[in-house]
């Protein structure tokens, strides 16, 4: 039987606008132009079927607002993911022990935990899969999960494991076999592979069997006499073939939601000029995930 599909937004898809998490400027954080109870607004009226969320979006940690972040999420009929990380670089709002981070998400109602790993990886990049100093602290993130593994088991949660930019696919399969647990899976995210030069349809396919859950991203590629980049743009203007990605998720990965996320890149625009883009490439994004994908229908 065909299975019917929902519809999610990662908060990042807004980071011009505070939600999701500062990337990489940590001297400036963004000021938080929308807060989460607005964006449950919004994603109602866009019709949008749940939330990715961080703890740059909770703002606070305390018992009383994740409280209240559930009881909004409910009132809005709004599912909620919890996305955290072991050791985020550049935005420290978002990092969790494992435990907390579960705790954080079953406070919030949340069915799942979405980790990134925040591997440091040597250089170069290339072929570095499986690299040792990789290996060493793959092995370290193993030992933090089976720690953790009673707490999951007591919760319910599911765990996933990010392919995130300086993680191959074929670790983050490694880590989830060694592990060996029903509620310990991956997180396929369909452009970060290209952080560690690995092609991003080849990561999908392997990680889709294991994918709880899925960051669904599109990037554009230009290349001028200086070399290539990808830049985030709205689903479908990019060179992912969303369709195709979508198609493997549906048919491969044990989830029924497609989690989607906009890197928007504001290139030479002014803060306040590129967050409007950004919005206009979310509420796009949305209409093409309905129209094109067919996503819920």
């Amino acid at each position: 039987m065909d299975k019917k599909m929902k519809l999610g937004l990662h908060t990042y898809t807004l980071h011009l606008w505070g939600l999701g998490q500062n990337w990489g400027i940590i001297a400036d954080p963004r000021p938080k132009e929308m807060t989460l109870m607005q964006l449950m607004d919004k994603a109602v009226e866009w019709g949008i079927d749940g939330l990715h969320i961080t703890g740059c979006d909770l703002e606070s940690k305390e018992e009383s607002r994740l409280s209240e972040v559930r009881e909004a999420a409910k009132d809005h009929n709004l599912y909620l993911e919890y996305n955290f990380s072991l050791d985020e670089e550049f935005d420290p709002r978002l990092t969790d022990s494992i435990e907390d981070g579960i705790g954080i998400a079953e406070q919030l109602g949340a069915d799942l935990g979405k980790l990134s790993l925040d591997i440091r990886r040597p250089r170069p990049l290339y072929g570095s899969c499986f690299h040792p100093d990789v290996m060493r602290q793959l092995c370290d993130v193993y030992d933090k999960i089976k720690k953790a593994i009673p707490l999951i088991e007591k919760t319910g949660i599911k765990l996933a494991l990010e392919n995130h930019t300086e993680t191959f696919a074929d670790e983050i399969i490694w880590l989830v076999e060694k592990i060996n647990h029903p509620l310990v899976g991956a997180c396929v995210d369909t452009v970060n592979s290209m952080g560690v030069l690995e092609n991003p349809e080849t990561a999908v396919n392997k990680l889709a069997p294991y994918a709880f859950c899925n960051h669904f991203c599109d990037h554009k590629l230009t290349r001028d006499q200086f070399g290539i980049r990808f830049h985030g743009v709205a689903l479908g203007d990019g060179d992912i073939d969303c369709f195709k990605a979508y198609q493997t998720i549906k048919k491969l990965s044990p989830t029924d939601r497609i989690t989607f996320e906009i890197e928007w890149d504001m290139g030479d625009d002014t803060l306040e000029v590129a967050r409007q883009k950004e919005l206009d490439a979310c509420i796009r994004s949305i209409r093409y995930a309905r129209d094109v994908l067919g996503i819920g229908k």
